[in-house]
């Protein structure tokens, strides 16, 4: 894998194999963009303190979130559709998670299954849970909790589609809209098109076992159809549904955040949606410190994370687990299973030459004076 060195030669090697109508849905953000750049700026803000003569010899990057141990503070955050991007590309962010050790998020919007990721190995598994339809959801959360997923993520921060005038414009979609542009595209990207052609069009698949409403409800999940009426009255419901953890994803102010640890949510986590929702929506990382402070239970981070130090800006600042989101598609696009594991070793290394140059021989160490905001 000559030439891989950080997230972004990932990315430059996945805009190299996939299709534009593909890279951009993966991509894109909602209106102008801004929040895209904005996410990434938020993070160059923090800048680090560091001490000096302290013995950093050994370091130790394991996290703890409730009663478990992951090997590393990130987790792969969910994300849909990613059989557009390779096949059994779930499958694959699931295993490379479980020989990591940390966590990995299934979709509701996933290419494969609920029951096949929870057969793809043996690693801690969570469900993301979109709410398109009461009772269709109710029924995913009870075949999550069958196949063994250990954490319900519900994401509340789509009650509508973001305005991706990136996705309209290619006329992304389910079924795919064929045009003279998009055709070339594909022939001017052989290896993906000999994917797509192999294994057909990718497939919403949580979605084939729900009856008649099945095409009906995969469009409305591509277009982010959701049931705008859920409410906090809704989340008290679905606590008392769910018997494992519970985290609420999307949460950007501090009042929500107590709402939810008042409800009996287990955890929470800042979201933007990668920008991809609402533009101009603050960046999670310029909340995390206020939230963090605030709350008892644990509080998760994701949205425009790229590097190892990243991850250890969000620690300082009072995050749990970073979520690791867009590095992982560009990864998994680029090379397949052996890109996500390429990914994680490199960020274990940039979070490993954080710590040591920070004067940090652990995680529990990393704390909010170690930072400055210019």
């Amino acid at each position: 894998m000559t030439g891989i060195f950080n997230a972004h030669d990932f990315q430059r090697k996945a805009r190299q194999r996939l299709p534009r109508m593909i890279y951009d849905f993966i991509e894109g953000g909602a209106g102008d963009e801004s929040g895209l750049d904005a996410n990434l700026a938020a993070f160059r803000a923090w800048q680090f303190l560091p001490h000096r003569l302290r013995d950093v010899s050994r370091r130790d990057l394991t996290a703890q979130l409730w009663d478990r141990s992951y090997s590393l503070p990130i987790y792969i955050a969910p994300t849909g559709f990613n059989g557009a991007l390779r096949p059994g590309a779930d499958a694959m962010l699931a295993r490379a998670a479980a020989r990591a050790s940390i966590p990995f998020a299934l979709s509701t919007a996933s290419s494969e299954s609920i029951e096949e990721i929870a057969r793809a190995g043996d690693g801690d598994k969570w469900f993301q849970l979109y709410v398109l339809h009461r009772e269709i959801s109710a029924a995913m959360c009870c075949r999550a909790r069958d196949a063994g997923y250990s954490t319900l993520m519900l994401t509340v921060d789509v009650p509508l589609n973001g305005y991706r005038e990136r996705d309209m414009r290619n006329g992304f979609g389910l079924p795919p809209r064929y045009t003279p542009r998009s055709i070339w595209d594909g022939i001017t990207h052989p290896g993906w098109s000999l994917d797509y052609l192999r294994h057909g069009v990718p497939k919403l698949k949580n979605f084939e076992t729900t009856g008649t409403q099945n095409a009906e409800v995969q469009a409305a999940l591509m277009k982010r159809r959701m049931d705008a009426s859920f409410d906090w009255d809704a989340l008290a419901g679905l606590r008392d549904l769910w018997p494992g953890k519970l985290m609420v994803k999307g949460i950007l102010r501090k009042d929500d955040a107590r709402r939810c640890a008042d409800l009996g949510v287990d955890a929470v986590i800042l979201s933007n949606h990668g920008g991809r929702q609402l533009d101009d929506t603050v960046s999670p990382v310029a909340v995390l410190p206020e939230i963090a402070a605030e709350l008892k239970i644990p509080v998760l981070i994701d949205s425009g994370i790229r590097r190892g130090a990243d991850v250890v800006k969000s620690l300082c600042l009072g995050a749990g687990l970073a979520g690791i989101g867009r590095p992982a598609l560009y990864a998994v696009a680029a090379e397949g299973e052996a890109g996500i594991d390429r990914l994680i070793a490199i960020l274990r290394d940039e979070m490993d030459r954080a710590l040591a140059m920070l004067g940090v021989a652990a995680l529990s160490e990393l704390e909010a004076s170690l930072m400055r905001c210019v």
